[in-house]
């Protein structure tokens, strides 16, 4: 059965974008050395076919292997879909789930790698779950995070830490309402330029 599995990577206080993120300033002010990681190593990966190649460490490259194999679909929120430029048309994970109450027209064809959900996250994890049939579902937008743990969705969370400190930007635990979660340790693996932490969320 498919699991709900986010992935992002988030600073050592919290943001996973400094601030006035756009589609102009896609990481927000000061938010580019979150991803110093993904090109400051020796082993190539591609994410998906038409993905830029990632040059990242051995034990990075080992991590992100796995998660590619498990990976079955991925549910984005419109501004994050927007700020990507759609990923050039070739999202990191697809089928990819774009949750969004305004439909872009112009990716809604036969074909495309997009399904634009307007129905809540709810639907959203739904219709990803049956898509990703025995592999995960992986969300990597903060918004859509909180949403799935609001509402009781969210199987874990593996966060990329980057050793920074942006001290203002876009949140990764914001709007929370509900009480404390429990959370049990998977694995915590050091990497150059970032540490890997994953959670079972109980």
């Amino acid at each position: 059965m498919a699991k709900v599995v986010f992935n992002m990577t988030v600073s050592l206080d919290g943001f996973v974008a400094g601030p006035n993120d756009s589609p102009e300033n896609g990481l927000g002010d000061g938010g580019g050395p979150l991803f110093n990681w993904y090109f400051s190593g020796d082993t190539e990966i591609e994410l998906s076919e038409g993905t830029p190649l990632l040059k990242v460490s051995k034990q990075s490259a080992e991590l992100l292997k796995k998660a590619i194999a498990r990976s079955g679909a991925g549910i984005w929120g419109r501004r994050t879909f927007d700020i990507a430029h759609a990923w050039g048309s070739n999202p990191p994970v697809r089928p990819a789930f774009i949750v969004t109450h305004n439909v872009p027209q112009e990716w809604v064809y036969e074909g495309s790698p997009f399904i634009f959900v307007t129905d809540g996250v709810e639907s959203a994890v739904r219709q990803a779950k049956a898509a990703a049939g025995d592999k995960d579902v992986i969300v990597s937008t903060a918004s859509i995070l909180q949403q799935c743990l609001n509402a009781g969705l969210m199987d874990e969370i593996h966060l990329d830490v980057a050793p920074i400190l942006l001290g203002k930007g876009i949140r990764l635990f914001d709007h929370l309402n509900i009480e404390p979660i429990t959370l049990e340790r998977i694995h915590a693996i050091e990497a150059p330029g970032v540490t890997h932490m994953a959670f079972r969320v109980v």
